[in-house]
């Protein structure tokens, strides 16, 4: 078992169940709204073996669990929510230099580097690419929406990164139309976007699932 590397952000760390040749991929997770670096362990070991799973804790204590911003509801309520953007940009600094210590300190392979986030984690997902694609080999963005901060970048080298899109065509948290317009727009930058839309509320049912885990076992073929 290697030792435990400290990153500037709390983090659940699970080792791959499988050898690999050099070094290993990993996937880094990003929780949703209220929940913390665990909640998403149960999607995280239904994938592919070779992964590193590194679980990031958001920085801001909400009720029992954690955040990664505040909410700007100015738009007109929780269904046109936006991240506030100087929180925001924290959280996203603190994720990019959370990845590069871990990246260093587990000896992962930055080439095979996938973001996995839910809600307010595929929304800091969906950013981190569009900051810096180089960095992210692939990304699975489940229940979220692409920034306003970020929606207009045009990034050098996004071009042909595969995203996975996720919705709920019962999610009145964020609306499936908002998940279905990200996909869009990654489709624009010409990303590889694989996007599906489950009959589920705010949640990852069992179809979506399936199709995740798929998603990322062609990443890793």
């Amino acid at each position: 078992m290697a030792e435990r590397v400290d990153l500037p952000l709390e983090y659940e760390h699970v080792e791959p169940r499988a050898a690999t040749e050099g070094r290993a991929p990993a996937v880094f997770v990003l929780h949703g709204r209220g929940a913390d670096e665990r909640d998403l362990l149960p999607v995280a070991e239904r994938l592919p073996e070779e992964l590193h799973v590194v679980s990031l804790r958001a920085p801001d204590r909400l009720m029992g669990g954690y955040t990664w911003y505040e909410l700007d509801l100015s738009g007109g309520g929780l269904e046109s929510s936006q991240p506030h953007v100087g929180e925001f940009e924290r959280s996203l600094d603190l994720v990019s230099e959370s990845v590069a210590a871990a990246i260093e300190g587990y000896d992962l392979d930055p080439e095979r580097v996938g973001l996995l986030g839910f809600s307010q984690g595929a929304i800091t997902s969906l950013s981190l690419l569009l900051a810096a694609p180089e960095q992210y080999a692939w990304v699975v963005a489940l229940h979220g929406y692409l920034a306003d901060s970020h929606a207009d970048r045009d990034p050098a080298g996004i071009a042909g990164t595969p995203v996975f899109v996720g919705a709920g065509s019962a999610d009145q948290v964020i609306p499936a139309d908002r998940a279905a317009a990200a996909a869009e727009r990654l489709r624009e930058l010409g990303c590889a976007v694989e996007a599906g839309t489950y009959g589920s509320a705010h949640g990852i049912g069992p179809d979506e699932l399936a199709d995740v885990v798929a998603f990322v076992e062609a990443r890793l073929d």
